[in-house]
């Protein structure tokens, strides 16, 4: 199987939940660019390529956007359903990665298109196994929709 290195956009504005993620994904010996904004307005502005994310070359498109929701500026469902909204960016792969377990946030992103809900386990061994899991299955076996659609 030839293991394929992809460039992941994590949005998450919680300090110690990006410190856990980078190194969760360390651990695994992870070849993945990982780049994190943290906030949904700057978010939106790495996905347009627009102010300092205008050169692709060191900000390229994402294979997979790691969403928390409860984000400052924009919200993590604001993200989403503009994402869904656009053109180029409809079929991106996008797992909401969050500490809500409320039936509404989960039921709402569904709606707005997420691929996956994962809540953000506790324990680090938990985490580690679901960055492992979240690893293997969409970046490794999932066939990904071709974007920018043309």
């Amino acid at each position: 199987m030839v293991v394929r290195s992809h460039n992941i956009l994590l949005v998450e504005d919680d300090e110690n939940d990006v410190f856990l993620i980078k190194r969760a994904f360390r651990l695994q010996n992870s070849s993945h660019s990982l780049q994190v904004v943290q906030d949904g307005e700057i978010a939106l502005n790495y996905l347009k390529g627009e102010e300092q994310y205008e050169n692709r070359e060191l900000y390229p498109l994402p294979s997979l956007i790691l969403l928390d929701l409860k984000l400052p500026r924009l919200s993590g469902l604001e993200v989403l359903q503009w994402i869904r909204q656009q053109v180029d960016l409809k079929r991106m792969l996008v797992v909401v990665l969050t500490a809500s377990r409320e039936a509404p946030d989960v039921n709402r992103a569904y709606d707005l298109g997420a691929n996956s809900y994962l809540v953000k386990p506790v324990d680090f061994q938990t985490f580690l196994e679901m960055v492992r899991t979240l690893d293997a299955y969409w970046l490794m076996f999932n066939e990904r929709p071709l974007f920018p659609i043309n």
